[in-house]
């Protein structure tokens, strides 16, 4: 990792679940589970039928929503306070986390294909609160998903975001794929390494990685 890399960085993405806590804890297990219960409800299938409606939607549209109101005409509102609705227990405060993320020069955003107010609850769980000069979700890209360029396009532009001076941590890597052509610096964030054009950097660390940067 070459820290010369950021030194132009001065709008810093960060993506929410899996990204700023690790995977370890498990919490979107909760929400994949409330997920497929939703759909049970709300289509009258199996739990085998709506596991997989739930892999496919997401494989074929970005997230489960999504396919969910393309294919079934389903309102987002009622479905994001429902798969919201878990467990917090799980994560812990991350001091050397908030540290890192303060020290970033710039603007610093959080932006999910969760709700804003979900990312609201994770970010005071893990005591990353008061960090970020905005918080979008989802609804602010018109409940059109990551990795959709309009989705990005949209909310950077209401962020007035320079995204040639700005850098997206992520552990979804599809979606690092339009701020690869946006001009932003791309880093992955997961146990495993994928090697694909437009991902620029891998960690599995993020503080470390930030920590790294020395910017």
């Amino acid at each position: 990792m070459a820290a010369e890399f950021f030194t132009h960085v001065r709008g810093w993405v960060f993506d929410l679940d899996n990204t700023l806590y690790p995977p370890e804890m498990r919490l979107f297990d909760q929400i994949e589970r409330r997920m497929t219960a939703y759909v049970m409800d709300k289509l009258g299938v199996s739990y085998d039928a709506a596991n997989q409606l739930r892999r496919e939607y997401w494989a074929r549209y970005g997230t489960t929503l999504a396919g969910l109101m393309e294919c079934h005409g389903l309102a987002p509102e009622p479905y994001m306070k429902a798969v919201h609705d878990i467990d917090f227990s799980v994560r812990r405060p991350d001091a050397d986390l908030r540290a890192q993320i303060a020290a970033l020069p710039g603007r610093r955003i959080v932006y999910t294909n969760g709700s804003a107010e979900y990312a609201g609850r994770v970010l005071e769980a893990r005591g990353l609160s008061g960090l970020f000069h905005a918080v979008y979700g989802v609804e602010d890209a018109g409940y059109r998903p990551k990795p959709e360029r309009a989705a990005f396009d949209r909310v950077f532009a209401r962020d007035g975001l320079d995204t040639a001076c700005a850098a997206m941590f992520e552990d979804d890597p599809r979606n690092l794929a339009a701020p690869h052509d946006l001009g932003m610096r791309t880093v992955h964030v997961a146990p495993e390494r994928i090697d694909a054009p437009h991902i620029h950097h891998h960690t599995d660390d993020l503080a470390g990685f930030l920590a790294r940067l020395g910017v």
